[in-house]
């Protein structure tokens, strides 16, 4: 998993860090409010712990601003305040969990892990988005209802696109996932494979699922009702 740590004490955010390093997931930090938003906004994280009070914007403001944006990433909020008005409040916000300081390390990542299987779906074993469905056991897709054979790259592709949930990845960003220990792989192989993508996803070019962000990278484009313009 890839977390967003926006906690303006530096110690208590290095630990978090160190401890999510330690289970296995990346995690980044910053201990600035308006940093934060920018990097929740601009690239694909699995899920966010945010602190309420933050130097620039609060954590309240934060939420409310990915709120206002349509961005479903999870939120489990920290705070110091222990009275059930401000928990209720973070909630409304948008906030889909919280934690009141001091807290286990060990309650933070549970409650994680948890928040990211809900927004993927995962309990159930499969992850929709918009007309896509993908079984995350058995590796198949449907595409409203039709079968689509994906070849395991393929299928690894669009698994990394649907986890950023709408979010940018860059050719680079998807190379280095898909073939993370092989240094001389060819630099146009992640664009072969998102054409081919492209062509099993949407053979009649009705969905245009995949958009292209120039100069930026790629993203899933089928949870809005309307198919986005892409440059393909």
């Amino acid at each position: 998993m890839h977390v967003l740590v926006i906690e303006d004490e530096a110690e208590l955010r290095r630990q978090i860090i160190e401890r999510l390093g330690r289970e296995g997931a990346l995690a980044e930090g910053t201990g600035e409010g308006r940093e934060g938003l920018y990097l929740a906004t601009e690239y694909p994280f699995d899920a966010a712990v945010i602190d309420l009070g933050l130097p620039g914007m609060s954590g309240l403001e934060i939420i409310r601003g990915l709120r206002a944006q349509h961005s479903l990433l999870p939120i489990l909020i920290l705070t110091a305040r222990d009275r059930w008005q401000d928990k209720v409040e973070g909630l409304e916000a948008g906030a889909d969990d919280y934690l009141v300081k001091p807290f286990q390390a060990e309650e933070l990542v549970a409650r994680l892990r948890a928040l990211i299987r809900r927004a993927n779906g995962t309990a159930s074993r499969e992850l929709r988005i918009g007309p896509l469905r993908m079984d995350l056991v058995a590796q198949t897709v449907w595409v409203e209802e039709r079968s689509a054979d994906l070849t395991a790259y393929e299928y690894r592709l669009l698994e990394q696109l649907a986890s950023a949930r709408g979010g940018v990845l860059s050719k680079q960003s998807l190379a280095d996932r898909l073939y993370p220990h092989d240094q001389d792989r060819d630099s146009n192989v992640i664009e072969v494979l998102l054409g081919r993508l492209r062509r099993k996803l949407d053979p009649d070019g009705s969905l245009a699922p995949i958009e292209t962000l120039r100069g930026r990278g790629y993203r899933l484009a089928l949870a809005s009702e309307d198919p986005p313009k892409s440059d393909r």
